[in-house]
């Protein structure tokens, strides 16, 4: 199989998986939805293609003469996801296989602690039956639940996986928090994350016809676990140390404020649980090896926060997807 990628979403995960994948010399095509991001990333000798998640017949288009396809523009966008589809369908029809990686995301895995407790449940993936017990109206379920359609139509003629990040953090080159601040989630610096999506690709490239019907799950998690609570915390007392709040205690949000925050899925993607174990990519080799989230707080991110200048008027974009409560 060439080396031959395209890598839909050049943002947060997605550069990171993109020196990765150059530093390992593939060949990678990435959509980019602005000329002057074309312009930056030609000067790394990667070639891109303009347009936006809308562009479905782009999407397609490109997944049909690519033999990788990586997703990591967002884990909520099913029309993108059902274009990519259809380009492996064509590969197919044509006797090429492909691989597909789809983000996803933790949020999957979420309850309705609205933040009050923690929680001992822990998923691992490499128990699919766990997940897929799950309801449907869980967060991202509606978009994986097309990839594993997709699955069972394609049988060994395509590999299709699924990678669920918990809470990333890190710097590659309001602390306040939803209800009581106590539900937990399991960590991820983005730098060790994306050595995972490159790492779960070296093994597809190798594995079994058997592998395309497997578990289609991989976590990716670093051992550490943090509430919502003590992130928040450590975000007031980081600004407050460096003179740009005044008080460094961390309060609950109210309710009718979550329009600032996360919308209605504010309990869901800040105020819940979601506890996860990577254990296939640990089977794979992969091992985190940058800092602790409150280290990468401190020396990565703390002081791109203080320099921040203007208002903060909420996320224009919805955060996730499924039941809202």
């Amino acid at each position: 199989m060439s080396k031959n990628v395209f890598l839909i979403g050049p943002g947060y995960i997605g550069l990171t998986v993109l020196d990765n994948l150059l530093n390992d010399g593939y060949e990678v095509t990435v959509l980019v939805r602005r000329q002057e991001a074309a312009d930056e990333l030609s000067k790394s000798g990667v070639k891109t293609v303009l347009g936006t998640l809308e562009n479905h017949a782009v999407i397609s288009e490109h997944t049909a003469s690519s033999n990788i396809v990586i997703h990591t523009a967002t884990a909520d966008d099913m029309p993108s996801v059902k274009a990519v589809i259809e380009g492996i369908r064509q590969r197919t029809s044509r006797g090429q296989k492909t691989i597909y990686i789809h983000t996803s995301g933790t949020s999957f895995l979420s309850d309705d602690s609205k933040s009050a407790f923690k929680s001992e449940t822990i998923y691992h993936d490499d128990k699919p039956e766990q997940l897929d017990a799950l309801p449907d109206s869980a967060s991202h379920r509606l978009i994986d639940l097309e990839i594993l359609n997709a699955r069972a139509e394609f049988g060994s003629k395509a590999q299709l996986y699924i990678v669920l990040p918990p809470l990333i953090y890190g710097v590659v080159e309001k602390h306040s928090h939803i209800g009581q601040g106590r539900a937990v989630w399991s960590t991820v610096h983005v730098a060790d994350l994306a050595r995972a999506y490159v790492m779960i690709l070296h093994w597809a490239e190798s594995a079994p016809d058997g592998a395309a019907t497997g578990s289609p799950y991989f976590f990716c998690e670093n051992g550490e676990e943090i509430s919502w609570g003590d992130i928040a915390g450590m975000i007031g007392e980081g600004l407050h140390s460096a003179g740009k709040v005044d008080a460094a205690s961390a309060k609950e949000i109210p309710r009718q404020e979550y329009d600032d925050v996360f919308g209605p899925y504010s309990a869901v993607v800040v105020g819940s649980n979601s506890l996860s174990r990577a254990n296939r990519v640990r089977e794979l080799g992969w091992s985190p090896k940058e800092r602790s989230i409150r280290e990468a707080f401190k020396v990565e991110e703390l002081p791109l926060l203080i320099e921040e200048t203007g208002s903060f008027a909420g996320y224009a974009k919805p955060a996730a997807s499924g039941a809202t409560s």
